[in-house]
């Protein structure tokens, strides 16, 4: 009983220290976050000042981003950076909806070969295409004017075929009666 009482105390002890170690890894991580955001609704100017804390506060600083464009054109940017990100959000579930689902309910020849495939490029960073990429977008004209946008989208939603992994898994937790089902429905694959 001792024993157990002492392994208890023991094993409370250590994830006592191991949740004040977290915490304080914590407060460390969140810190710089705190001031960059204290920092941008500072009243005094330059980001060089000798206090944590702002003197005073306000949202000049926002006002200016979105208004002033002689510097830098942010209204812009957010719009340009919005448009790629839902357009490559979308095409890229599609692409890994699509080849997910033809992965787990389809058997054809060269489905583990493509599945070994994926996993083994999966091990790459893509920087690594890098310049071969830039090269296929000059080829295609893509690299210049007003195409840049499609050719950052086409880049982005492109290798999302290949982190088919978690969704595959999920459609082969779907019971395949329920496509048998839908097919005598009239439903198509």
């Amino acid at each position: 009983m001792a024993r157990m009482r002492s392994a208890k105390r023991t094993r409370f002890v250590n994830n006592t220290i191991v949740h004040i170690a977290l915490a304080i890894l914590a407060i460390i991580w969140v810190f710089p976050i705190i001031w960059v955001v204290l920092t941008s609704f500072r009243a005094e100017k330059g980001s060089y000042v000798s206090t944590f804390l702002p003197q005073g506060y306000t949202l000049d600083n926002y006002v200016r981003l979105f208004t002033d464009t002689t510097i830098l054109n942010f209204p812009k940017m957010f719009v340009n950076t919005l448009i790629i990100a839902i357009c490559s959000c979308l095409l890229s579930t599609f692409y890994v909806l699509a080849v997910s689902y033809c992965l787990s309910r389809l058997r054809f020849k060269l489905r583990k070969p493509y599945m070994n495939m994926a996993m083994i490029l999966g091990l790459f960073p893509g920087f690594m295409s890098m310049v071969a990429v830039y090269f296929i977008l000059k080829a295609l004209g893509l690299s210049e004017g007003g195409l840049i946008r499609l050719a950052l989208i086409l880049c982005y939603s492109g290798g999302a075929g290949l982190g088919f992994q978690i969704a595959k898994g999920f459609f082969d937790t779907i019971p395949r009666a329920i496509d048998e089902a839908a097919i005598i429905d009239g439903c198509t694959r």
